[in-house]
């Protein structure tokens, strides 16, 4: 499995400042919802900005053949990076696992659950599209906005394009996230 790393933006009730959670939590009809930990760029913000040492952001970012995407290769990297930074998100993930991560236990991390991010790595399926609804409810996420079950992540992908072919967002990768129990907490 190969680890990859970022720094995201915590989104909940208790980092709200513009009080859009419950508005969020009323369109997405989705009470359960105790906190929102996505790879979502627009939810949950990327932290790191290239600019505070570009040829450390390209040296450990991730690329996909025509797609920049926004997780690192080096933990020592992210963790640098955001030394000194109160309340955030530091997470591991595993793009595409094969295998159920539930029992994966990185050091210092605990396993959320599944996120479906769209082909460019943007927009989550799960916390920031609508009209799903054939596919997986609401209901089905659990209080950090994932999937718990593996298997079940990769059925949601598989029915997200089968019923929505000529949607973008439902072109899906299944990645693993774990968040750190103690660094930005």
């Amino acid at each position: 499995m190969k680890f990859l790393y970022t720094a995201r933006a915590k989104y909940g009730p208790l980092n709200d400042e513009n009080y859009t959670w419950q508005r969020y939590i009323q369109w997405r009809s989705a009470p359960q919802l105790q906190e929102l930990v996505s790879l979502d760029t627009g939810l949950n913000d990327i932290l790191i900005d290239r600019s505070r040492d570009e040829d450390a952001y390209w040296k450990y970012l991730l690329t996909d053949d025509c797609h920049i995407i926004d997780f690192f290769t080096s933990q020592a990297y992210v963790m640098e990076y955001m030394a000194g930074v109160g309340d955030f998100n530091m997470l591991v993930i595993v793009i595409e696992p094969s295998e159920n991560c539930a029992w994966v236990q990185p050091d210092g991390y605990d396993f959320l659950g599944y996120e479906l991010l769209d082909q460019y790595y943007d927009t989550s399926a799960l916390t920031n599209c609508g009209g799903f609804d054939e596919t997986f409810l609401p209901a089905e996420l659990n209080s950090v906005g994932l999937i718990d079950d593996y298997h079940k992540a990769y059925d949601i992908r598989q029915r997200l394009l089968e019923n929505n072919p000529y949607e973008d967002h439902a072109d899906t990768n299944v990645i693993a996230v774990w968040r750190h129990q103690t660094i930005g907490r």
